[in-house]
């Protein structure tokens, strides 16, 4: 099992539609485990956590950055879940 904490910018997703940014925030976040980690978007897994805090101030206003501890195990599944501060 691999661990490895990232910290991924989230400000692009400012341009799009206010009515979008939360998911497309999560797309982002899928989109860039992916590349850092080496693995399909399919195999990725986002925890509660991780999906309640971009959710925590609505669908508009996601977070501009934010800290995700990802594990990859050796069957090669990534779970994501918040990093504590």
């Amino acid at each position: 099992m691999e661990e490895k904490v990232v910290k991924i910018p989230l400000k692009k997703i400012k341009r799009f539609s206010k009515e979008k940014r939360a998911s497309k925030a999560m797309n982002e976040i899928r989109e860039k485990l992916s590349k850092h980690l080496d693995t399909d978007i399919d195999q990725i897994y986002i925890d509660s956590s991780l999906n309640e805090e971009i959710w925590k101030r609505g669908i508009r206003n996601p977070p501009s950055n934010i800290r995700i501890l990802a594990r990859r195990f050796e069957d090669g599944i990534v779970e994501a879940e918040l990093a504590e501060q």
